[in-house]
């Protein structure tokens, strides 16, 4: 789920807050690192389970409606599609899903219950709801490309959803595109077999990401003078007070990528912190982080600083 450039934006965040904490225990930030991408799982299962409690919250609609004093016929005899949608069925009797839930204490709309009944009102009130509901039977592709619509449509673009996880944890909304888009691929591949059970992505693809993450926090923090020094003379026009803080991070980050990290591209590291200049720092930024990156990576490639290992590395 995780990709390098979100894990470098953690880093980053991990390690601004460090430093306007001025706090010196490595160790203790270190697992505020680890602690923030794992809340972002967290927020994975918390978006996923609200599909099946959208399923939940129109079931009571369902039957208060039944319950009714002058009852119509709709209400006695209701279309019970959207409730029989096989999605949510193999959202319920996933083992995994349900003991990650479980373990990660994930019931947060148990207790907020009014966003569900708000994304439950749009999508009742919904073209796209009336369209579905026009039949009473459905095939496996319908019910799925249902679920996939209200996802995008109605649950990912969300205002009060989205306020509502920014009120819970501020470092979300960074998170959220990346955990909707992952909801998406897995929503995508699921299928009506028999046996079939899909699997729940990874926060991690590999232990090798997980160590990325801890060795490039580490390594920019413990090598800070080093790395502030490699910018003498390179930023001639620029006072080093005149650097905005995450300009001054992300060419340390980088700096740090060139120099410790062997099988990282000098192309890749470059390209990665344009784009989180752009979207996390001032709008001149990338340019000035790439003029500063170039010069050094070309200085590093003439005295052999760059220990890049493998073919197209450098």
């Amino acid at each position: 789920m995780l990709t390098r450039r979100h894990i470098r934006v953690k880093v980053m965040q991990s390690l601004y807050a460090f430093n306007q904490s001025q706090n010196d225990n490595l160790a203790t930030e270190e697992k505020f690192l680890i602690k923030s991408m794992e809340e972002m799982y967290d927020l994975f299962l918390l978006q996923l389970s609200l599909i099946t409690e959208i399923r939940q919250n129109a079931e009571t609609f369902l039957e208060k409606s039944q319950q009714k004093h002058l009852a119509t016929s709709e209400d006695k005899d209701p279309n019970r599609k959207f409730l029989n949608n096989r999605v949510f069925t193999l959202l319920n009797e996933h083992e995994g899903l349900q003991e990650a839930l479980e373990n990660r204490k994930i019931n947060h709309w148990k207790m907020d219950d009014e966003y569900v009944a708000i994304i439950w009102n749009e999508l009742r009130q919904s073209d796209m709801y009336e369209r579905y509901m026009e039949t009473r039977e459905s095939s496996f592709k319908e019910d799925k490309d249902f679920i996939i619509r209200i996802f995008k449509d109605i649950i990912a673009p969300n205002e009060k959803l989205y306020e509502y996880l920014e009120d819970k944890k501020l470092t979300w909304l960074d998170d959220l595109p990346l955990v909707n888009t992952a909801i998406l691929k897995m929503l995508q591949k699921l299928k009506d077999q028999p046996g079939h059970s899909f699997n729940l992505p990874k926060l991690f693809k590999s232990e090798d990401d997980k160590e990325f993450a801890k060795e490039l926090f580490r390594k920019t923090y413990l090598n800070d003078e080093m790395l502030a020094d490699e910018m003498l003379g390179k930023t001639p026009n620029w006072d080093k007070d005149r650097i905005a803080e995450i300009d001054m991070l992300l060419i340390k980050m980088a700096i740090c990528e060139f120099l410790k990290f062997p099988s990282i591209p000098v192309k890749v590291t470059i390209n990665e912190y344009l784009e989180l200049a752009k979207e996390y720092s001032t709008p001149k930024s990338s340019i000035f982080i790439n003029g500063v990156l170039d010069k050094l990576s070309k200085e590093y490639a003439e005295n052999g600083k760059l220990n890049k290992i493998g073919r197209g590395l450098m």
